[in-house]
């Protein structure tokens, strides 16, 4: 069995932000040689999230104002966690986009449903932050 592994780097300028990063991933599948295997992307932050859903422009702006109704960002005092910072409600609404997806390789390609895509979602941006590619298989 093969390993890969590579990280993606992202600064967004924005506070949030949803990118599709299939094509990074696709690309880091070519470069592993893996044709058959598991493909996991994390995210290397508390304050952002990776998932899976459809690339449509009025979903992503639905998920931004669901979230922000779940966890509003302001008013800031709200949240013991904002002593130092200004983020808890990053931290929350990353726990409900989840930290993680992993994806099957099949024949050298993501084994994905129809209108599947992978996003990093920034809850806090404004600084570099990381995602972890890490393909297993033969």
């Amino acid at each position: 069995m093969k390993s890969y592994r590579k990280e993606l780097f992202f600064e967004i300028p924005t506070r949030r932000a949803f990118i599709n990063i299939t094509d990074d991933c696709e690309q880091a599948l070519r470069e592993s040689g893996i044709r058959d295997g598991l493909m996991l992307v994390n995210a290397m932050h508390i304050t952002a999230s990776v998932f899976i859903n459809d690339d449509e422009s009025g979903l992503h702006h639905d998920y931004e104002v669901w979230l922000e109704k779940l966890a509003p960002h302001e008013p800031v005092g709200q949240y013991r966690h904002n002593g130092y910072e200004d983020n808890a409600d990053a931290h929350m609404k990353r726990q409900v986009m989840g930290r993680e997806v992993v994806v099957a390789v099949t024949d050298g390609r993501l084994d994905f449903g129809t209108w599947e895509r992978i996003f990093y979602g920034e809850f806090d941006g404004r600084r570099r932050k990381r995602v972890l590619v890490k393909i297993i298989g033969e």
